[in-house]
């Protein structure tokens, strides 16, 4: 048996990451205004996050409907990864997603 994912999530090239760490992914529910992506502007609703670690210190946000294929860029993604690490910022974004106002990647500081 494999460890593969039924929900459709791109799968990490886990090579490219130093620590070998895997996406972080949580469902919710999108703020009132919901969350900007580059590629179709708002979405709106039950949303799935994924967080994930690049080799070079930075963090790309996707997101998507909850249950569909396709996976959209959040606006301000790749961001440079905040010395509490991928957790911590996976919460901040999950956390900006909740409150909606058309949610950007959180600013951080490295």
């Amino acid at each position: 048996m494999t460890d593969t994912p039924t929900d459709g999530a791109p799968q990490p090239d886990q090579s490219a990451v130093p620590d070998g760490s895997v996406p972080l992914t949580d469902h919710l529910k999108a703020g009132p205004g919901g969350a900007m992506t580059d590629e179709v502007g708002v979405v709106t609703g039950d949303v799935t996050v994924m967080t994930e670690a690049g080799p070079d210190g930075t963090a790309s946000v996707r997101i998507q409907y909850t249950g569909a294929e396709e996976w959209y860029t959040l606006t301000g993604s790749p961001a440079p990864l905040p010395p509490g690490g991928l957790a911590a910022f996976h919460k901040l974004v999950v956390e900006a997603v909740k409150a909606g106002g058309a949610a950007e990647v959180p600013a951080t500081t490295s």
